[in-house]
């Protein structure tokens, strides 16, 4: 065998499931993320008999690299840890924050009340992450016959995401290769976050390619929409119903709201629609905005935390003395009784407020009870802004909604009567430029790229465009 060898145990032909292991030699390998199948990909598996867990020998793996901490990337690290697994888990400083407060999430999905076993994986966990900083060389592997360094750089998709640059030597071959792992690349209209800066060169790029097929909106669209959606859940005496995941996605919602809202207070608007009792205007910047998700608080906190991350835009609203994550309008929810008493009452009285709550994709958590309430009813609106894997109910609903169809959810039909928007430009992802120009911008372009983490259109269609722009250049890479 030739190595380095490149073995993916997940998003090699899907979008869920990120894993992939980088083999130096035959005693020697790194993993690059564990990450949890979701929708019909973790169906298909079920349903001919393949693992949902890990099902690959961790004998070699002397670490696991975590590029940034959505359940898609670090879902399995319970299994892999089960399995076996002894070594350090590697990620940058704000991921080492964040990944506690997302895996103890997953601990409860497998153990559920066995508080004791979840108290003894979290130690494991904080026993065994190391924080690195970006932009900096740390050797992993040192033998007479290979050795590793590893440098992490920013990839502007949520706080603390990395992509992850492997630079491989054989001394007694005089021979190296470098190898880098995009992770989730973020999208140049992704807020809050630099965007990502290109590698120097890479022999091999494992390339993800999620929104490899299209262009998002940009920016400014997206808001004008978001602001659209929300004047006709107040004309419509409705609530606007966001699924959003707790990390990233929920933080870019609120610093977009809170500059609506504080655009509408400089106006000094109220908006007052004729559907509407001229008796009880609503006032924009009273709109209540309502995060129902403790995981999200606990994970906006972190954001908070490490303003310095943050891009020169967000500064600056910080500097003005604006709070982008924690305006006034902004109202929490924690327990589950009050959960369950704003559902009832949103759904009851047909106040206007806007409602983040995940699962992002609809297939579990708070939303899910505000879904069945208001599915059927036309005075609410469904805005989806991300990623909707094939067989959740969010992708039913994007799919059927707009035909008066039905979504299932805990194994319950209902009818989609309220509105379904879906603002595409909100994507944390890369669009295709996004993720050719991360290629173009390199010195020297790989040898070898390998899409991963994609619809099978969406990378072909990558493909094509890599290929094409590639022409001119005097090294064109073999893209697989």
């Amino acid at each position: 065998m030739i190595y380095p060898d490149i073995i993916h145990h997940g998003a090699g032909e899907g979008v869920t499931g990120s894993c992939h292991q980088l083999q130096l030699d035959a005693a020697h390998g790194l993993l690059i993320d564990c990450g949890l199948f979701q929708g019909l990909e973790a169906d298909l598996r079920e349903r001919f008999g393949m693992s949902a867990a890990v099902d690959f020998s961790v004998e070699t793996l002397k670490l696991l690299i975590v590029t940034h901490v959505h359940a898609d990337h670090v879902g399995r690290i319970p299994q892999l840890l089960a399995a076996g697994f002894k070594g350090p888990i590697l990620c940058s400083e704000a991921s080492a924050k964040l990944l506690p407060l997302v895996l103890e999430d997953a601990f409860k999905l497998e153990w559920g009340r066995d508080t004791q076993q979840i108290a003894h994986y979290l130690k494991l966990i904080d026993e065994r992450v190391i924080a690195l900083p970006f932009d900096t060389w740390f050797s992993v592997v040192e033998t007479p016959a290979v050795t590793c360094r590893i440098r992490l750089q920013r990839a502007g998709h949520i706080l603390g995401s990395a992509y992850v640059e492997c630079d491989v030597s054989y001394p007694l071959e005089q021979r190296r290769r470098r190898v880098v792992f995009s992770g989730d690349l973020g999208s140049s209209h992704t807020p809050i976050l630099p965007d990502p800066q290109s590698p120097e060169r890479a022999d091999v790029l494992v390339l993800e390619s999620t929104y490899g097929d299209r262009q998002h909106e940009d920016r400014a669209t997206r808001q004008v929409r978001l602001e659209a959606v929300i004047d006709k859940a107040l004309a419509d005496h409705g609530t606007v119903l966001i699924p959003a995941f707790s990390v990233g996605r929920t933080q870019e919602l609120l610093y977009e709201i809170e500059d609506i809202l504080h655009r509408k207070a400089l106006l000094g608007l109220s908006e007052v629609s004729p559907s509407v009792d001229t008796a009880l205007p609503v006032n924009w910047p009273l709109l209540p905005v309502i995060l129902d998700s403790p995981l999200a608080q606990r994970l906006t906190q972190v954001y908070q935390s490490f303003d310095d991350m943050w891009d020169e835009e967000a500064v600056v609203r910080l500097g003005s003395g604006r709070k982008p994550l924690g305006f006034k309008q902004l109202i929490t929810i924690n327990s589950h009784a009050q959960h369950l008493q704003t559902v009832n009452y949103l759904a009851s009285t047909g106040r206007p407020a806007i409602v983040i709550a995940g699962h992002g994709m609809c297939a579990g958590g708070r939303i899910v009870d505000y879904l069945k309430v208001m599915l059927g009813d036309p005075r609410h609106n469904v805005v989806f802004t991300g990623y909707q894997a094939k067989g959740t109910p969010g992708a039913a609903i994007q799919a059927y909604g707009p035909k008066g169809g039905y979504v299932e959810l805990d194994k319950q039909r209902y009818e989609i009567k309220a509105g379904v928007e879906n603002l595409g430009g909100y994507s944390a992802h890369a669009d295709q430029k996004g993720l050719v120009d991360f290629v173009m911008g390199m010195d020297v372009l790989p040898s070898e790229i390998r899409l991963v983490h994609g619809e099978p259109e969406a990378k072909r269609k990558l493909k094509q465009k890599l290929e094409a722009r590639s022409a001119h250049r005097s090294h064109r890479p073999v893209v697989t």
